[in-house]
């Protein structure tokens, strides 16, 4: 995984992938950077541009042994997030899979006020753009874009950056 960019405020990052271990690696080191009071994430990408791939890697580095599969059919799923030396950060990943919703109001029952709002939960959105107008204030949006077989571009900033 190559750092390939900065823009001149900081605020976005660009990164390059050229395999699903790269981007398992990426996702690790994304964890190990995100700040406090930081627990929302926008996936944003065409099909197979990565996102799934993202979440698996950050399950992974998060000890979840699940498999992890795209939500796209029940919407959500949450995981368990177990205790490393008796201390963890989040208490659950939860991954939202908004491709089959057409607007923001759709995703409320699922609770998902409640759920970002809640500093315990690492909540995981593909397909954001299908419910942009839910999105809470402050969420970091997560850009992937297929390069080729194996690349990957991804950009790091805020929604609406």
């Amino acid at each position: 995984m190559n750092e390939v960019q900065k823009s001149g405020n900081g605020e976005q990052k660009e990164f390059i992938t050229k395999s699903r271990e790269e981007m398992w690696n990426f996702a690790r080191d994304f964890l190990k950077l995100i700040p406090f009071g930081e627990n929302v994430f926008c996936l944003s990408g065409e099909l197979g541009a990565g996102k799934t791939t993202f979440v698996q890697g950050m399950a992974k580095a998060l000890g979840i042994s699940t498999k992890v599969v795209s939500p796209t059919f029940v919407l959500e799923k949450r995981y368990e997030i177990p205790e490393f030396e008796g201390k963890r950060r989040f208490k659950r990943l939860v991954h939202i899979d908004a491709y089959r919703l057409s607007y923001g109001k759709e995703i409320l029952p699922l609770r998902f006020k409640e759920t970002c709002a809640d500093p315990e939960n690492l909540v995981l959105i593909e397909w954001p753009e299908k419910v942009e107008s839910a999105i809470p204030k402050g969420a970091r949006i997560i850009k992937f874009e297929h390069i080729d077989e194996g690349t990957r571009r991804i950009t790091y900033g805020k929604m609406g950056a």
